[in-house]
């Protein structure tokens, strides 16, 4: 029950209900036959029709003024317990709302309406349980009630239970094929059930009925993003911004999909229509920062960036992103600082602390690189390019045994790595094991043949060793 409704009015009060332009002289008669006062009947009709016209203005605080007047005149009217609900829902008072309803409820226990409108509340207050305990209690009263059952579903919905949502919404629709509402909520379901096609079928059949709802736009596109078919995704957003421009997360999610096709430049100009409507967006900082990255654009990237963090300090990814940036310009100080930062506020974060490990080499710490290599493997222990680094680098520091564990460890993992052969052979031939340098020398020129020149070069006079002359004459 998103309205009040109100009852018939007798000719005494103006026959028919009153023409919208007309409406506001016909409350202020009304609030006139208040003040000289008048035979009961008139004086309550004068009261619903006033609270139902601030209710449908949405001016609360008026239209609980009125209701408090119309409870005073009749105490014992359920209707007039739920009006006064109903009100003090929208002025998000649920706790009052709640009171009234249970009031209606004791004057009028078998009104399935009442019901609808204590779960209604129930659920803006986030008392899921009891939203659902009302509106079975409705449908005790009326099995059939399309309007509990529609609400009922929604409630699971805010609760992520939506497989049983979907179920009321089809029961719905197997009714009325046509009920929007049912369709839109059905398409939300089926998108987090990743049931895609279904709810892209949901939001195109609503939008035949309901073509300027530029909420069902918006989902679609998400949904289209969803897909990978990021063209029509735009085409969707676009018709979303055709009829609400300020639509800040449409221009946002419509730069995500030409980021995702590459279109840096397009993004950037979506993410600043995000930002004229909403300046301290933060998403919206951060992928335009992200885009100008890819476009190479680094000291726009970092202003970027920059904003991003000015309106939320603990955005670990912006910190992140623009240690990349400094890391990209060589201003490795700057580039670890940020990513120390980041990993203050996010430790468990495999990708920062390689970047950190990077970063680090680059600086000539290594010891505190082989710590940040080791956090990674132990993050992302299937991470075989961390763990060729963390051999590599263990192989330059002359901790030979280790060195070779991790070489092993990523070879494990990818039997495909070259480098990881080759580095191994390095291993192996300092360790004097000439026969397996041999064999993984063997991989690794398999894999890539150009690397038999570096070897040669690296390791002058290696010809004269027997184990490798004929290896590195093929």
């Amino acid at each position: 029950m998103s309205h009040l409704d109100s009852e018939n009015f007798d000719d005494e009060l103006g026959g028919q209900p009153p023409r919208r332009n007309d409406r506001n002289e016909e409350i202020e008669r009304y609030k006139d036959i208040l003040k000289k006062g008048g035979n009961g009947i008139r004086t309550i009709e004068a009261l619903e029709e006033i609270v139902d016209f601030y209710f449908e203005q949405e001016k609360f605080e008026e239209a609980l003024h009125f209701a408090d007047q119309l409870i005073e005149f009749t105490p014992y009217s359920s209707d007039a317990w739920v009006r006064r609900g109903m009100i003090l829902n929208n002025m998000y008072k649920y706790d009052e709302a709640i009171e009234c309803y249970v009031q209606a409820i004791n004057l009028n226990p078998n009104e399935s309406e009442i019901y609808i409108n204590l779960g209604i509340t129930y659920d803006n207050a986030n008392r899921v349980d009891e939203a659902l305990e009302s509106f079975d209690k409705a449908l005790s009263i009326d099995q059939g009630n399309d309007e509990a059952l529609f609400n009922k579903a929604v409630t699971f919905e805010k609760v992520e239970r939506f497989e049983e949502a979907a179920e009321i919404f089809e029961f719905l629709l197997k009714d009325n094929k046509e009920n929007r509402d049912a369709l839109f909520e059905l398409g939300f379901c089926y998108d987090f059930m990743d049931r895609l096609e279904e709810s892209l079928r949901c939001y195109d059949e609503h939008l035949n009925l309901d073509p300027y709802n530029y909420n069902a736009w918006y989902n679609r596109g998400i949904v289209l993003n969803r897909m990978g078919d990021f063209v029509r995704s735009i085409d969707s957003y676009e018709m979303c911004i055709a009829i609400k421009e300020d639509f800040g997360a449409a221009w946002y999610n419509k730069g995500n999909a030409y980021a995702n096709m590459g279109k840096f430049h397009e993004a950037i100009e979506c993410y600043s229509q995000t930002l004229r409507h909403e300046s301290k967006d933060v998403p919206a900082w951060h992928n335009m920062g992200n885009a100008y990255e890819e476009l190479g654009n680094y000291t726009e990237a970092i202003k970027c960036f920059t904003q991003a963090i000015k309106y939320d300090h603990e955005h670990y990814e912006s910190f992140f992103g623009r240690g990349s940036c400094y890391d990209s310009l060589e201003q490795y100080k700057k580039a670890l600082q940020d990513y120390n930062r980041a990993l203050e506020i996010c430790r468990n974060y495999p990708e920062l602390w390689y970047a950190k490990a990077d970063v680090e080499y680059n600086l000539g710490k290594y010891r505190e690189c082989l710590i940040s290599y080791k956090m990674v493997v132990q993050l992302d222990p299937k991470n075989s390019e961390a763990l060729f680094d963390l051999g590599d680098t263990l192989f330059e520091l002359g901790y030979l045994k280790e060195s070779l564990k991790a070489l092993n460890r990523c070879l494990e993992i990818n039997q495909q790595c070259a480098e990881a052969y080759y580095s191994r052979a390095k291993v192996l031939f300092v360790m004097k094991k000439m026969l397996d340098a041999v064999d993984s020398l063997k991989s690794a020129f398999s894999l890539r043949n150009d690397l038999r020149k570096r070897f040669e070069s690296e390791f002058l006079g290696v010809k004269s060793i027997k184990e490798f002359s004929s290896l590195l004459q093929r």
